[in-house]
């Protein structure tokens, strides 16, 4: 990938909330919460807020790719 990644997707979209990320993943928040405390799916806190940066996404999906192939 060439630069940050919030270059290519505008500020607006390089992280999401906990809810965005299960719509993005069609799976519930709560399996969002269970990949965090897992360590499967990497998250940050703001204050009190938890997000999931987009490549989070990217590399917990391509991490379930790696594992079918």
């Amino acid at each position: 990938m060439n630069g940050p990644e919030w270059e290519k997707r505008g500020p607006a979209s390089v992280v999401y909330t906990v809810e965005e990320a299960a719509q993005v993943l069609k799976i519930s928040r709560w399996k969002i919460f269970d990949l965090i405390r897992t360590g499967q799916l990497r998250s940050v806190k703001i204050g009190g807020l938890r997000r999931i940066p987009c490549s989070a996404v990217e590399e917990y999906i391509a991490q379930l790719l790696k594992e079918v192939a």
